[in-house]
């Protein structure tokens, strides 16, 4: 049976609807809390309990607002029809008044199926358009979401699409727990790194802290030929002869080259601003503080690139390498050694310039080679990452695409292929 041939149902006489308990101070004064969910909690297709909120509800009501294995919660606003089904955990469990609590009524429904459903209706079919209350807080009043007409296909081949869809969502979030690992495991390098180096030798102290008895501290200035302010010419999307990157191009140590603009401008002045390989780029102001200062090595890509007046360029002389330098600065120190010398502006912002800049402490191993060494760990677990970063992106990209083939008709459960994505015999999901 296709999704054209399902018959459909008000999603009230699946389920039936339950409301949360409402926060009021005497319930968060109260005694004998009882932790519960909000909207925050609940993710599509996921349950977040890292931080649960609690408040007093009386023992004659907690029974009515207590979440069962199987519950479905739906929020009320926020991004209304999000949807999650309760797995158990810590009990009792209870929810507040912006979530739906979806019960089933009757033995043929998989709450995991309607958490699908509603997902491809709400992000990407768009037919519950006009399911929102028209008020001040958009919201899905419990009446509306009783009478949104819901597919209702026989029980097998519901639980078949929620198996197959949770199955790529299981992979997308092994995927993202090792983006995270390997990210931690990239911070915490950066902490030894730029505390003991490679070589094992004692350390002596320094106003930034702990350092190798061989390394140097040093500021900036000291290993730079110039520093230098960008260009202001007016840039636009349309592809003319000179890229120009702004604050949009620059992360942690490199170049992100999408969504680029640019200009023309004279020959004789555009060389003024034009970027050679291991060039630095620091962003000297913005209004998130730990952006600022961000430093990244210009590589040679875009060819033939300018950058913006936002942006300055340090050119380094040849005893530092930019890619342990931008690494440093990357790094929890050294973006906390960034932040406490930037400049609140009156327009919420803050700024660098270039005498800040050169006054940046650096530590610096006293040979180029020890400098490599930590430069090559640092890059291999960027290419880790990247690695991840990528398979995140192909994952993305399969769910929504099965999400919607399947609730429309265009493909059938029945033919779908999922045998590479890995395994996940007794994980959780």
């Amino acid at each position: 049976m296709s999704a054209t041939d399902w018959a459909t149902k008000p999603l009230g006489e699946l389920f039936a609807v339950g409301a949360g308990k409402t926060m009021s101070a005497a319930a968060r004064a109260g005694e004998n809390k009882v932790p519960f969910l909000r909207t925050s909690n609940v993710l599509w297709d996921e349950i977040d309990v890292a931080v649960v909120d609690q408040m007093a509800i009386p023992e004659r009501e907690l029974i009515e607002k207590s979440l069962k294995v199987g519950d479905l919660l739906v929020c009320e606003g926020g991004e209304i029809g999000r949807a999650a089904v309760w797995e158990g955990g810590q009990e009792p469990m209870s929810f507040q008044n912006h979530l739906h609590r979806l019960r089933p009524k009757v033995d043929d429904v998989d709450p995991r199926f309607y958490v699908y459903f509603l997902q491809a209706a709400f992000t990407q079919l768009g037919i519950f358009g006009g399911a929102g209350n028209k008020t001040t807080i958009p919201n899905l009043s419990s009446g509306r979401l009783k009478a949104l007409d819901v597919p209702h296909p026989p029980l097998p081949e519901q639980v078949a699409i929620a198996d197959a869809l949770r199955h790529v969502q299981r992979a997308r979030r092994l995927n993202a727990r090792l983006i995270a690992t390997t990210e931690q495991l990239k911070t915490a390098a950066m902490r030894q790194l730029f505390s003991r180096g490679l070589r094992g030798e004692s350390q002596k102290e320094t106003e930034v802290g702990p350092i190798p008895g061989s390394w140097e501290l040093v500021e900036l200035g000291e290993v730079r030929e110039f520093l230098q302010y960008g260009t202001s010419v007016h840039c636009t999307l349309d592809p003319k002869e000179y890229p120009v990157l702004r604050i949009p191009n620059i992360e942690p140590g490199r170049v992100n080259d999408s969504e680029l603009k640019y200009c023309d401008l004279p020959e004789a002045q555009a060389k003024k601003y034009l970027l050679e390989n291991g060039d630095l780029l620091f962003i000297r102001t913005n209004g998130v503080i730990d952006r600022l200062g961000s430093c990244a090595v210009y590589a040679g890509a875009p060819e033939s690139a300018l950058f913006a007046s936002y942006l300055i360029r340090a050119r380094l002389k040849a005893r530092a390498l930019p890619k342990f330098v931008a690494y440093f600065y990357g790094s929890t120190l050294g973006t906390s050694l960034v932040a406490g010398r930037a400049t609140p502006a009156s327009d919420g912002k803050y700024n660098l310039n270039t005498g800040t800049i050169d006054a940046l402490p650096l530590p610096l191993p006293s040979t180029l080679e020890e400098q490599q060494e930590i430069v090559d760990v640092l890059d291999a677990l960027d290419r880790k990452i990247d690695l991840h970063r990528r398979k995140r992106e192909v994952l993305d990209q399969l769910f929504k695409s099965l999400l919607h083939k399947v609730m429309t008709g265009e493909v059938s459960v029945d033919d779908l292929d999922l045998s590479a994505l890995p395994t996940f015999e007794g994980s959780a999901a």
